[in-house]
């Protein structure tokens, strides 16, 4: 339970009790617990997008949705992706690139990252919603924070540490082969659930198929990062979970393309 509670603790700002003192043991095990953090994003999403289309135009409510998208994470990825692109940009070495994600300020680099996410996004949400039935497009933003917050896990498995200290040592060296393996069950088994049961949109099961694609973003991302950075930091995490929520919004918009009736 302490480490289910963690996963929302260190992924979301929805209020948890206390769970006093936290082992670097434990933080790697709430790992196993980050698809369900999605799952509770993922059902904030779809009942919030139901009330929206109800009072507003699907574009203002899909800005509205990446609002509330962001305020239940923190705006904690999308500072991730900022400083890990200003590091990306930088021309020093590789302490300087770490110092860089380090520092609070927001660099050019870091502020163009942010804004085309955003922007991304944005249009891959009216992408999805212009070719999708409505069960079809509640199914794609019930996923997207499923799937975002796994994908964090297989790179957090297969990297090593940038930094001698800090939560993202925590993570790599506590994450193992059976919270790899929970997280994904987990994310597979809410896959089929919201397929075949709750949004029933067997046309879309394809989408599925975005896991292993975001698995091997993940591991090449931690590639990247171990080349450029010496490793991941907390960081390029949520730098993953930021870029993977895009590359899942465009295979679900090919999906929906060439996939569906």
């Amino acid at each position: 339970m302490k480490k289910l509670l963690l996963a929302f603790q260190f992924l979301t700002i929805i209020p948890v009790k206390d769970t006093g003192i936290v082992t670097d043991r434990e933080a790697g095990g709430s790992a196993a617990f980050f698809p369900l953090a999605g799952l509770v994003q993922g059902t904030l999403l779809v009942f919030a997008v139901v009330t929206l289309l109800r009072v507003f135009p699907v574009g203002l409510a899909n800005l509205l949705l990446l609002l509330l998208l962001v305020i239940t994470n923190g705006a904690l990825h999308l500072d991730g992706l900022a400083d890990t692109f200003d590091a990306i940009a930088s021309r020093g070495d590789r302490q300087k690139k770490l110092a860089i994600m380090k520092d609070s300020t927001i660099g050019p680099a870091g502020v163009i990252a942010i804004v085309f996410s955003l922007m991304l996004k944005y249009l891959l949400l009216n992408e999805s919603y212009s070719d999708a039935a409505p069960a079809a497009y509640y199914l794609i933003l019930f996923l997207l924070p499923i799937y975002s917050r796994w994908a964090m896990v297989p790179a957090i498995f297969h990297s090593k540490s940038a930094r001698e200290d800090g939560l993202g040592k925590a993570f790599i060296e506590n994450v193992g082969v059976k919270e790899l393996l929970t997280a994904t069950v987990l994310a597979l088994l809410f896959s089929f659930l919201s397929v075949f049961v709750i949004f029933n949109t067997p046309e879309l099961a394809h989408v599925v198929f975005s896991l292993p694609a975001l698995y091997i973003f993940s591991l090449i991302t931690a590639w990247f990062c171990g080349r450029r950075f010496g490793g991941m930091t907390g960081d390029t995490f949520g730098a993953v979970s930021e870029l993977s929520e895009i590359l899942f919004l465009m295979m679900a918009v090919i999906c929906l393309r060439n996939f569906t009736s």
